[in-house]
């Protein structure tokens, strides 16, 4: 069934077209802007890079209000420059995924004008329609303080629509089995064009049943079963990455019991959590999103990331909890966003305090699964609060000191780079930390580069160990014989913290240092001694001098 597992090892960055780099001065990033720096992406270490929407979009939301499937935005470029995109990519070694943005249109979408001014159009029951208004229409909205309803009413069909997300936004039935056929072809499409999957978006809402009775939130897994074997049926090696914010009981639901529904999920749960450990140095409820999360198919891998092009979502943390993040990197009401999370990047968060983002990215880089990087963050860079909601965090890539980051050529560009203080493009930016050898972007591909020599945490199995120190969470990997074993510091003090390596095999509990030449021996208790600076870190492999004649080839 399964003819490659590529994404167990992979590590994946996320980009927007439109806001990577401009190769035609119009002031909006394209596709031979894109290629103009795969050498760059492939520098950096990256397996997979993974694509925002770049379909046709009156751009009300980012993109993510589709009018067109099978085409490429012309501000982007065309499909001709997507095809020798991915071609590109290929000659690179690099894959490609895409999002696939299916649980709604735009409501400027052909299939939405026909089914709203004819209710004899095919197209009527591809979306979700109701005489009345509901009464629980203000019920389930997504977006709270600025979304007021899941109903609106449209003039011209005389009829209520459901729409999850904004308004402008209609819900696909995708119960129909026409629309369900449409999204297989869709991915069709795509796959054809030489990507290796996609990142689908609001995965609980598309399998979910929708209607004017329906008042519970009911999914139908099976879809997903269909999504998978489609893709398996016409190339092997294609992958779902689901978007799906759920808790750890229903995990199996989404991935299947054998593996045969999603092959790839966000792990929100863990994600949540680490930005707590993060804020008060206390890892205990990490640890238990850690226990929480682990079981999964053999064949099903996490994705884990820091941020993301949305908000940091902290809706499943308790109240007291959530306040202790809000409090610690959201303080202000302009940093926070729909009740419920914080829209700022990682950099600022961390007050730009380069030892909590090493810390930040060492932790998330051997993380159980596999790691998912927003462009930018290889460089530190920060946000403009000034713009609204989610957009604060969508600025363009800052490549040098030229005029507008040396993103465009543009003078006035519809989206501006951040300019002026301590994350404007006069500071942060690629050119300039390609040249300081002890830049975050230079200490970044390192670590990439390493990360992708420790194949144990993309196949292998973890274990939780029993530190010493609350503050401080340890983590070992073991797979075809081989161990890597991992700490992280989450406090500002200097500590000593004691352990057990788990290594059962006399002479091979000496633990090798990744990183640098500070190797540790268990003392006469079986326990090691390690010293870690304020938010220090430390990756070994476990095992004597010889560790390395025995590693397994992979």
């Amino acid at each position: 069934m399964f003819n490659d597992l590529w994404y167990k090892n992979a590590i994946i960055y996320c980009l927007s077209v439109g806001r990577f780099l401009d190769a035609n001065g119009d002031g909006i990033g394209d596709f031979q802007g894109l290629m103009r720096r795969l050498d760059y992406l492939q520098g950096l270490g990256v397996t997979t890079i993974w694509l925002m929407p770049f379909q046709p979009s009156p751009g009300r939301d980012n993109g993510y209000d589709i009018t067109d499937y099978y085409n490429v935005d012309p501000k982007y470029g065309t499909l001709g420059d997507f095809s020798e995109f991915t071609h590109a990519c290929d000659e690179r070694g690099l894959r490609v995924i895409i999002d696939l943005v299916v649980n709604h249109t735009s409501d400027q979408h052909p299939w939405f004008q026909s089914a709203r001014s004819d209710p004899g159009s095919r197209y009527r029951d591809w979306y979700v329609w109701s005489d009345r208004k509901p009464p629980h229409a203000k019920d389930g909205v997504v977006f709270p303080g600025v979304q007021k309803s899941t109903w609106s009413f449209d003039k011209q069909a005389k009829r209520w629509y459901f729409h999850r997300f904004y308004d402008f936004q209609p819900d696909l039935n995708t119960s129909n089995p026409w629309v369900h056929a449409e999204l297989l072809k869709i991915m069709g499409f795509w796959v054809q064009l030489g990507v290796s999957g996609f990142r689908m978006d609001a995965v609980p809402f598309v399998i979910a049943a929708k209607g004017a009775e329906v008042r519970e939130h009911i999914e139908q897994y099976g879809m997903l079963r269909a999504f998978r074997e489609f893709l398996q049926w016409r190339e092997g090696n294609a992958i779902i990455l689901a978007e799906a914010n759920v808790l750890p009981d229903t995990d199996f639901q989404y991935f299947g019991d054998a593996g045969e529904r999603l092959p790839m999920m966000f792990n929100f749960q863990l994600n949540q959590n680490t930005f707590y450990t993060l804020a008060t140095g206390d890892t205990k409820p990490l640890k238990q999103a850690l226990i929480a999360t682990k079981p999964r198919p053999a064949s099903a891998q996490w994705g884990v990331f820091l941020r993301n092009h949305d908000e940091l979502d902290l809706g499943r943390l308790p109240p007291e909890m959530r306040d202790a993040v809000f409090a610690a990197f959201g303080p202000e009401p302009d940093m926070q966003l729909y009740e419920r999370g914080i829209r700022r990047r990682l950099a600022p968060m961390l007050s730009g305090d380069r030892r909590r983002l090493e810390l930040a990215y060492s932790l998330m880089l051997t993380l159980p699964g596999t790691p998912v990087i927003r462009y930018g963050d290889e460089i530190g860079m920060g946000d403009d609060l000034r713009r609204p909601e989610r957009e604060s965090m969508r600025t363009p890539m800052q490549w040098s000191v030229e005029p507008q980051g040396g993103f465009t050529k543009h003078p006035k560009p519809p989206v501006p780079v951040i300019s002026g203080g301590a994350y404007g493009f006069e500071r942060v930016n690629v050119a300039q930390q390609r040249r300081d050898p002890e830049s975050f972007l230079n200490w970044t591909e390192r670590m990439i580069r390493m990360r992708r020599e420790m194949p144990e945490i993309g196949w292998g199995d973890f274990e939780v160990l029993r530190t010493s120190r609350n503050d401080v969470l340890g983590l070992r990997y073991d797979w075809r014989n081989n161990s890597v074993l991992c700490l992280h510091n989450f406090s500002a003090e200097a500590c000593t913290v004691r352990f057990r390596s788990g290594c059962d095999r006399p002479g091979d509990d000496r633990l090798i240092n990744l990183l640098s030449d500070d190797h540790s021996q268990a003392g006469n208790d079986g326990r090691h001694a390690v010293v870690l600076e304020p938010y220090g870190y430390r990756w070994f492999r476990v095992g004597g001098l010889d560790y390395l004649l025995r590693r397994t080839e992979v």
